[in-house]
């Protein structure tokens, strides 16, 4: 989300990659509470779980690292929306198949507002 900033132009979409900072910190503290209140053997089984297959990030990063600053706020748009897209996805799966009530309520909230940020960057575009 830092990079985003520091090359985001558009006023829009600097509010944007701050609300979706403030939205997943939420989340995460969330889940973290929920580790914590699981124990350690929870913790431990967290660590180990490989996040690698579910995004693209790096390349995403290194496309808004390498592009000219007038492309900037079109490719953060693009790798942004990618990465949300991904997230809605994954929040959907967790919907459909998870067993765990509070968890498939977060998974929920995650999916709504994933979509209406993929959204809301389609009209950025």
């Amino acid at each position: 989300m830092r990079l985003g900033l520091d090359r985001a132009t558009d006023t829009r979409i600097r509010t944007l990659i701050a609300a979706v900072r403030a939205t997943e910190t939420d989340e995460l503290a969330t889940m973290r509470e929920w580790l914590r209140d699981a124990g350690p053997s929870a913790a431990a089984a967290a660590a180990r779980h490989d996040h690698s297959g579910h995004s693209d990030a790096a390349a995403g990063l290194a496309r808004l690292r390498a592009a000219a600053p007038a492309d900037a706020d079109r490719v953060l748009v693009d790798v942004l929306s990618r990465h949300q897209r991904t997230a809605a996805d994954l929040a959907r799966a967790q919907v459909a198949a998870g067993t765990s009530e509070r968890v498939r309520e977060l998974a929920r909230r995650i999916e709504r507002s994933r979509t209406a940020e993929i959204e809301l960057m389609g009209r950025m575009g």
